[in-house]
């Protein structure tokens, strides 16, 4: 027998050993968890933040490339990218538990872990109530209910704080272009278009019912945005707004209305609430 398959067998029989829980996870498959997952692999960087602020840190032996919140996590291994981790890598490790997202990671990386025996929580957030809900879920998944509905507690506290204090501001109205050839932009069902809101902000596109929709920079230019959200350090600096052709005749560009985030706003996590927090504070001086 390959050492390879060798493996994929000890570990298949380790977890059937130790899985003792039946959960329903967020894609609705039903999923047999150990009682104290210990040894855990993030698929996704939004998922090392949940995992992180429910105070499992320690418990996490890999992440996935693109990790950055927070800072120490940076130092696990990673199991490559989210969309193609490497299933040989996951498997060596013998994870107790592996937690996806619907939205990022693929079914077929799902499935061939599932073949094997590794068990796998999916997670698929959407909106701000999304990001909670998810927490929440994540926090049975892990055996940390107290945990998750003090954070969840906080995060609405911080984020009710954010909206009272911006309520009786007029709104901003604002374009947040996720790139512009073609011009993708966030919807009304994106977790963003809620915290630009929450921010005392307006998205121009929040009529859009998809949530990443594609737009013409005719649209753009109907909807004359009053300034621009965009994401610092991204693969869009501002420069490559203000040059490219027909955007110039954008009042938001011709008065360097531009307000610059962090990646932060465009995770799904804990990190999303400290966005918001720096948004209001830009918006709403």
């Amino acid at each position: 027998m390959k050492a390879a398959g060798y493996i994929l067998l000890m570990l298949a029989a380790s977890v059937n050993c130790f899985a003792s829980r039946t959960l329903v996870d967020e894609a609705g498959r039903t999923v047999i968890l150990p009682d104290h997952p210990h040894r855990l692999i993030c698929l996704i960087p939004s998922v090392v933040d949940d995992v992180y602020a429910l105070g499992a840190g320690s418990d996490v032996i890999a992440v996935s490339d693109f990790t950055k919140y927070p800072q120490e996590a940076k130092l696990k291994p990673s199991i490559g990218v989210p969309l193609t981790p490497s299933i040989e890598a996951i498997v060596s490790l013998h994870p107790d538990l592996v937690i996806a997202s619907a939205d990022t990671n693929r079914q077929d990386t799902i499935r061939q872990l599932e073949h094997v025996g590794v068990a796998v929580f999916v997670l698929d957030p959407h909106g701000l109530e999304g990001i909670l809900s998810s927490i929440t879920n994540l926090g049975k998944d892990l055996g940390r209910e107290e945990a998750a509905t003090r954070l969840v507690s906080q995060l609405r506290a911080r984020f009710d704080a954010v909206r009272a204090r911006v309520k009786d501001k007029p709104a901003v109205r604002v374009l947040m272009p996720i790139w512009y050839d073609p011009v993708i932009t966030i919807g009304k069902h994106a977790f963003i278009t809620e915290i630009i809101a929450a921010a005392g902000g307006k998205s121009v596109t929040d009529d859009i019912a998809q949530e990443w929709p594609q737009i013409s920079l005719e649209t753009v230019i109907e909807r004359a945005p009053d300034a621009l959200v965009l994401v610092q350090g991204s693969r869009m600096a501002v420069t490559d707004i203000e040059n490219r052709p027909g955007w110039k005749t954008l009042a938001a560009i011709r008065n360097h209305r531009i307000y610059l985030v962090d990646e932060r706003l465009e995770l799904p996590s804990p990190v999303a609430f400290d966005a918001l927090e720096d948004l209001a504070k830009q918006l709403h001086p």
